[in-house]
C-alpha cells in the first residue's frame, strides 16, 4: 500500500492543537543557518563548505531555481503512490540518502543514527567508506532494511577487496564508487580552521576496523594511532585509476554498481560500456571542483546519452521537495539528499534526520499532486520551463 507521505502535514497541525510545533523548521534550506548558530565552527564548516569560493555549489542551486515547474490542472491526483523501482529495488519513493562520513563531528550516534532514521522511513541509507562507525554497527542497527555502501576507491587493492567483502556480508546490496574525489579539493572552510577530522582518527573506522589495513601497520592502531592515520592517509584515494579498472570491482561486487560524480555525457557512456548499473550526476555537492558545470545542467546531457542504458540518479543541490519534482522532471530516476539530513541529524539525532525526510517528502508528494501528477512516472521536461539567464 502506498504510503501517504503529505500526511505529515496534517500530523503537524493536530499536533499543535495541543500548543506542540515541530522541533525543528520545516523548510530544509533553514537547517544549515540554524547549525551554524548551534553547532561548532569546524563540523559545520567541513559539511556546509565547499570547494574554492563556493561557486560550484551556488551554481547547483541556481540551476535548479532557474527551472521552474508547469501545473496542470484537473487531473486526478486523489490517490497518489510515491513509490519507484530503482536498481531493482522497491523504495516508496525515489529518495535515497547520500554517503556523507564522519558524522560522529555532527552527533554522538553518527551514522548509526541516520541509518536509523533511514530505516524507519523505509528509504535506503548509503553509508560511506569515511564512516565514523564500522559498516557492521551499521548494519546491524538497520535490521534488514535497504542499504547501499559508498566506496572511496583507493590505492590498497586488498583493503578494497576487504571492504566489498565486508559490505556484501553485512547486507549492503548495491556498491556505490565515488569518482570525483582521488584528491582533497582546495576547500577554504577546512583550510582556514586547519580543520581534517581524518588527522584525528575521525571518519576512519572501516579502516582501522579492517583486516587488511591492519595487516600494513607495524603495531596495532590502539598502540599507535598516528602511524594508522599516515597510513590511512597514505591509501584513501588513487588518482591514477582508469576505465579498465572497473573490472577488479566488478570481479569481487556481484551486485550493482553505481558511479557517482559522472558528469560528462562521455563519461556516462562510457560507465555503459563497462557494464555498470548506474551512474549518480554529481560534482560531489560543489565540494571538489571550483567553477564546475551545475549537476542539474549536466543532467539532461547524460539522461539523453544513456538514459536507455543505466540507471541515472542525482544528487547536488537538492534542498525541497520542488527540488526532487525538478530533478525527476530532467530525467533522473531518484535523487540522493545529503547535507539537510546531516544538519537534521547534528541538530537532533535520528528524529531529526526522520523529519528532513518527511519534510522532503510531503512537500514532493503536494508538489506532484499540485502540479497535476498522481506519481513521479509521469513527469517529464514539458513540466518545467527554464527562466532566462
Amino acid at each position: 500500500m502506498a504510503k501517504h507521505w503529505a500526511d505529515f502535514q496534517y500530523e503537524i497541525y493536530l499536533n499543535g492543537m495541543s500548543g506542540t510545533v515541530p522541533r525543528l523548521p520545516t523548510d530544509p534550506t533553514r537547517l544549515e543557518e540554524l547549525a551554524e548558530h548551534r553547532l561548532g565552527p569546524g563540523p559545520v564548516g567541513y559539511v556546509a563548505g565547499s570547494a574554492g569560493n563556493g561557486s560550484t555549489a551556488r551554481a547547483n542551486r541556481a540551476a535548479l531555481d532557474r527551472r521552474r515547474i508547469l501545473p496542470r490542472m484537473l487531473r486526478d491526483v486523489h490517490e497518489r503512490d510515491l513509490s519507484v523501482e530503482v536498481l531493482g529495488r522497491a523504495l516508496p519513493a525515489p529518495l535515497a540518502l547520500a554517503p556523507v562520513g564522519v558524522l560522529s563531528i555532527m552527533h554522538p550516534e553518527a551514522e548509526t543514527a541516520a541509518a536509523r532514521a533511514a530505516a524507519a522511513q523505509g528509504v535506503p541509507y548509503i553509508l560511506s567508506s569515511a564512516s565514523s562507525t564500522p559498516m557492521e554497527q551499521v548494519a546491524e542497527a538497520m535490521g534488514d532494511a535497504e542499504r547501499w555502501f559508498q566506496l572511496y576507491w583507493g590505492k590498497d587493492r586488498e583493503v578494497t577487496r576487504s571492504f566489498l567483502g565486508r559490505a556484501r556480508t553485512a547486507g549492503f546490496t548495491v556498491l556505490v564508487v565515488t569518482l570525483d574525489t582521488p584528491i582533497l579539493a582546495w576547500r577554504p572552510r577546512d583550510l582556514d580552521q586547519a580543520y581534517l577530522p581524518f588527522l584525528h582518527g575521525v571518519g576512519t573506522a572501516n579502516y582501522f576496523s579492517d583486516p587488511a589495513f591492519q595487516a600494513g601497520l607495524a603495531k596495532p592502531v590502539h598502540e599507535d594511532p598516528n602511524a594508522a592515520v599516515l597510513h590511512f592517509l597514505g591509501l584513501f584515494g588513487d588518482a591514477s585509476h582508469t576505465w579498465p579498472d572497473l573490472g577488479f570491482l566488478r570481479e569481487h561486487w556481484d551486485g550493482p554498481i553505481v558511479l557517482k560524480g559522472v558528469l560528462h555525457p562521455d563519461d556516462a557512456r562510457l560507465a555503459a560500456d563497462a557494464g555498470v548499473e548506474g551512474v549518480v550526476v554529481s560534482n560531489h555537492g560543489g565540494r571538489q571542483v571550483a567553477g564546475s558545470v551545475a549537476a542539474a545542467d549536466a543532467l539532461p546531457r547524460v539522461v539523453e546519452a544513456v538514459g536507455d542504458r543505466l540507471t541515472v540518479l542525482f544528487d547536488s543541490g537538492i534542498r525541497t521537495g520542488d527540488d526532487v519534482f525538478k530533478a525527476l522532471a530532467l530525467g533522473a530516476r531518484a535523487v540522493l539528499l545529503g547535507r539537510p539530513y546531516v544538519y537534521g541529524l547534528g541538530l537532533d539525532g535520528q528524529a531529526g534526520v526522520e523529519h528532513v525526510i518527511r519534510c522532503l517528502l510531503a512537500e514532493f508528494d503536494l508538489t506532484l499532486a499540485l502540479s497535476g501528477h498522481a506519481g513521479p512516472s509521469t513527469i517529464g521536461t514539458a513540466d518545467l520551463v527554464e527562466d532566462p539567464v
